[in-house]
């Protein structure tokens, strides 16, 4: 069962290493990996939390927000992404819960016009280094396409520089 101490683990300031897949839902191979930092804080009494998040993008730097919040009639939290590239766009939420140690939340959404499943997973909650991955499913969750990878470290963790490569 879910509860306010759920987002525990992500409470505090973070540097990220992202990995992230150049073109999604394309046969792409090819990823980006770049840095960047989080900052999260519990809002709403604990029934929610917000990270600041600064993202070393290789075309280019950018800020965003994640919001949570937690439904005590479901047992399920909801994931907002705010993104400073298009600041009048706010993404459906992501819905779910940890169970077992891993956090698994999901949406519809629509990619380059296409319906597509949204699933977030987090694993690794308390070894330090949590991992959030992102997937997107074009056959309503028979297959998964891992797109995005964060792992997490202490304020103090570098990882190097931007890399970028091209799909052909």
């Amino acid at each position: 069962m879910a509860d306010l101490n759920d987002w525990d683990f992500l409470m505090g300031d973070w540097r990220v290493h992202h990995r992230r897949l150049r073109k999604r839902l394309a046969g792409c191979t090819d990823w980006d990996e770049f840095d960047g930092t989080c900052s999260s804080r519990k809002v709403l009494g604990g029934a929610g939390n917000i990270d600041d998040n600064a993202l070393d993008f290789p075309d280019g730097a950018f800020r965003a927000v994640t919001l949570r919040a937690y439904d005590a009639a479901t047992g399920n939290w909801s994931i907002w992404w705010l993104d400073s590239r298009n600041p009048a766009h706010l993404d459906p939420p992501l819905v779910g819960r940890f169970e077992n140690g891993v956090g698994i939340f999901f949406a519809d959404h629509v990619f380059e016009g296409k319906p597509i499943r949204v699933r977030f997973r987090w694993t690794e909650l308390n070894s330090g280094k949590p991992r959030w991955e992102q997937a997107f499913s074009v056959d309503d969750g028979n297959d998964w396409e891992i797109n995005w990878i964060m792992r997490f470290a202490g304020a103090n963790f570098t990882a190097g520089g931007a890399e970028r490569s091209e799909c052909t």
